[in-house]
């Protein structure tokens, strides 16, 4: 248990690091444009297919089929993109990007969140979460991986020795006079 609390505590800190999308995105309209849509007013959903692309801001998914659910209201959508593999791509506040895909990607534009599910990849700087199902809440900076397949399948992260020497040569003072 112990170990596995350390794992997800590396993880939500090589993601934690000012990981929050830009503010601004939020405040943007959502544009979907598709090869073809179908609507379903009654039921207040709509269906995207073919070549489907969503932006919000600098956030960008790319689906083969995006199905959109308006039952709880303007600004309560729920965007459910569907793809070989579905693709998210989002600028953060730091200036890094976040990019992910996976075969079902779920955003919820009340709670600003992104669920990443089958074969879920989420990558931000140096640094690469994979596993069956990933939940990325882009206000609060955390990061949940999950696998659903018990000791056969598990949850994966790589920390790039590119940002271990960043921070290493950081550390460094700048006297040659320490050979230490």
């Amino acid at each position: 248990m112990k170990k596995m609390m350390l794992l997800l505590t590396l993880t939500a800190s090589a993601f934690a690091l000012n990981v929050e999308a830009g503010e601004s995105d939020f405040n943007k309209p959502i544009t979907v444009d598709a090869q073809s849509q179908f609507v379903d007013g009654k039921n207040k959903t709509s269906v995207f297919r073919e070549d489907v692309h969503i932006t919000q801001g600098s956030m960008e998914i790319k689906a083969d089929e995006v199905e959109v659910i308006a039952t709880g209201g303007e600004g309560r959508e729920i965007f459910i993109a569907r793809g070989n593999p579905a693709i998210y791509a989002q600028d953060m506040d730091d200036g890094s990007r976040v990019s992910a895909q996976a075969n079902t990607i779920t955003y919820e534009v009340v709670t600003r969140a992104i669920t990443l599910d089958g074969n879920a990849q989420l990558v931000r700087d140096t640094s690469m979460v994979q596993g069956d199902l990933i939940q990325f809440d882009m206000e609060k900076e955390q990061l949940l991986a999950e696998s659903n397949d018990g000791e056969k399948r598990r949850v994966k992260t790589v920390f790039r020795p590119e940002a271990f020497k960043k921070a290493q040569n950081e550390k460094q003072p700048e006297s040659q006079d320490n050979p230490f």
